[in-house]
């Protein structure tokens, strides 16, 4: 027995030819049933415990070549290396991929054939030998070769000969789950349930129809995902495109409005400077003409009082104790608070530009996340006893008693908390919550894996990300370390916007169309969902509304 399997392994040509890259050609299923390592078909296909597959000799070949042990895709670590086994369910889809693709495994030929190889029509068991049309001759006429187990040609022999007795795999062991040989079945298997393998393939059929069923729902599933983010890629595309335009037209509009309103100042101070020069021209020679004046009233004072004609000196007195003409000093100083003045009303002007700007680019900016409104119903589930809801599951309020209710690991054992019934785990989402009337009140959105019990911190470390009201006018923003804000309006409505790729959650004052807080560069892994609590009733008896998106 063992030469013939030495005459067989001699005599069998191997072909070996590795599978071709796949190609755009063979489709999003050739994809799903390709090996990240050596980006071919799978070939005796194994899984990790996290999930993923790969061809069993190259993850052996990656894990042979390293002192550690973790999945080459999403580079999970183990403990320990995994004990690979052969996912069977996987390797019959492959098998019958390639049967359909035409990317068979290498053609088996004849083992008797002696100058030209033939294709073999069938192996046998027995004899461990493959046979064309023609040497399969005798197996269909001789009796005593007629009882032999004959099956479609393989290369992988081995895989169908008992490897301790070297006979064929005839059975199979349902206690081990294993193939095995008559003698294995009659030694170490005596007290096991053995039927043959037709027996135990038939019993298998079903299953494998229906983890077919199951992966060809998994390839379907992730090919939707695959066309979900495509188009959610472009959408940002062209939305940061658009974005990009706009952000480009709002900084040139401001700084022409600034370029124009600094050209006007220059242009006024320049006016003025002119305009003062020339008031002091004037004012001196008006000033060296009085001088002029007073010395000449000066010298005539000088010679009477030295005169004894007194008629004369009673006569012009009066006109001499006049006061001198004389001009004010106050124009020159006046001039330079007008030229404060008007700085100052210019540097208002463009603040007030500035701030038209900024303000028509929030409300664009609002108007666009408004287009991704979603609608939140709360979750009774999740709501603290204490707590309302409305049937509509729209309001949530604090009621006088708390209710006897069963507890589960969904809801809120301390805290006066209630979450949101939809989660969502990409895209862009948007909701607008009334909070009028009210003078505490948390709202944002927290991760599906959130501590529900006992105390809670509302920081995005802990999966919160959320902004708070406090004793009527005191707003801050739960980060890490609270982020005190400074509010000029109080808010009526709030909406809440969250970018999931973009790790982005913004919260804006509705009715002023202004932004209040944005917790940008976050990375969320998990659902996230909208998030509420009112507070208790003390002096803040007014529901948090879920308002419908205008």
């Amino acid at each position: 027995m063992a030469e013939s399997s030495t005459k067989q392994s001699e005599a069998r040509r191997s072909l070996d030819r590795p599978l071709t890259t796949l190609s755009s050609s063979s489709g999003p299923l050739a994809e799903e049933l390709q090996c990240s390592i050596c980006l071919d078909v799978f070939t005796d296909p194994v899984s990790t415990p996290c999930g993923h597959s790969f061809c069993k000799s190259c993850l052996n070949q990656s894990w042979d070549n390293s002192q550690t042990y973790r999945c080459p895709l999403c580079k999970e670590p183990f403990s320990k290396r995994p004990d690979l086994k052969i996912n069977t369910a996987l390797r019959e889809v492959v098998l019958l991929f390639k049967g359909k693709s035409g990317e068979s495994t290498s053609e088996v030929l004849c083992d008797i054939c002696d100058d030209i190889k033939m294709k073999a029509l069938k192996l046998c068991l027995v004899c461990q030998s493959s046979y064309c049309q023609t040497h399969l001759e005798p197996h269909q006429r001789v009796p005593k070769l007629k009882k032999h187990k004959l099956i479609d040609p393989v290369e992988n022999l081995e895989d169908f000969i008992c490897q301790k007795h070297e006979k064929p795999l005839e059975l199979f062991c349902r206690d081990d789950q294993t193939c095995v040989c008559f003698l294995c079945a009659v030694t170490n298997h005596k007290t096991h349930n053995t039927v043959s393998v037709e027996e135990a393939s038939a019993e298998r059929k079903p299953q494998l129809m229906t983890m077919q069923t199951d992966v060809q729902q998994m390839i379907q599933d992730r090919m939707k995902r695959i066309q979900d983010l495509k188009h959610s890629a472009k959408l940002r595309k062209e939305t940061s495109e658009k974005e990009k335009a706009e952000s480009i037209e709002l900084f040139t509009d401001l700084i022409g409005s600034i370029e124009r309103c600094h050209s006007e100042l220059l242009e006024m101070m320049e006016q003025k400077q002119k305009a003062a020069e020339k008031q002091n021209e004037e004012l001196i020679k008006e000033l060296e003409q009085e001088i002029t004046e007073l010395k000449r009233r000066d010298a005539e004072l000088e010679q009477l009082s030295h005169t004894e004609d007194h008629l004369h000196l009673l006569q012009i007195y009066p006109s001499l104790s006049r006061p001198a003409h004389t001009s004010s000093f106050t124009e020159i100083s006046n001039d330079t608070h007008v030229s404060v003045e008007i700085l100052m009303r210019s540097l208002i002007q463009l603040q007030e530009t500035l701030d038209e700007k900024l303000n028509k680019t929030v409300s664009t900016e609002l108007k666009r996340m408004q287009r991704y409104a979603v609608d939140v119903i709360l979750d009774p589930d999740t709501a603290h006893p204490i707590l309302n809801l409305s049937e509509d599951g729209k309001q949530v309020v604090c009621r006088n008693i708390e209710l006897k209710l069963p507890d589960n690991p969904k809801r809120f054992d301390t805290c006066y908390c209630v979450l949101a019934k939809q989660g969502f785990s990409s895209g862009r989402f948007y909701f607008e919550v009334q909070v009028k009337g009210k003078t505490k009140w948390d709202l944002g959105v927290a991760t599906e894996s959130i501590n529900r019990k006992g105390h809670i911190t509302e920081t995005p470390e802990n999966g919160y990300w959320t902004v708070v009201l406090r004793y009527g006018n005191k707003y801050e923003a739960r980060e890490s370390s609270p982020v005190s804000l400074s509010l000029r309006v109080k808010p009526q409505v709030v909406g809440v916007f969250v970018d999931y790729e973009e790790g982005l959650v913004s919260f804006y004052d509705v009715e002023s169309r202004s932004l209040i807080y944005s917790f940008t560069g976050q990375s969320f892994t998990e659902k996230l969902f909208p998030y509420f609590s009112p507070c208790n009733k003390d002096n803040n008896p007014a529901p948090l509304i879920i308002s419908q998106v205008r």
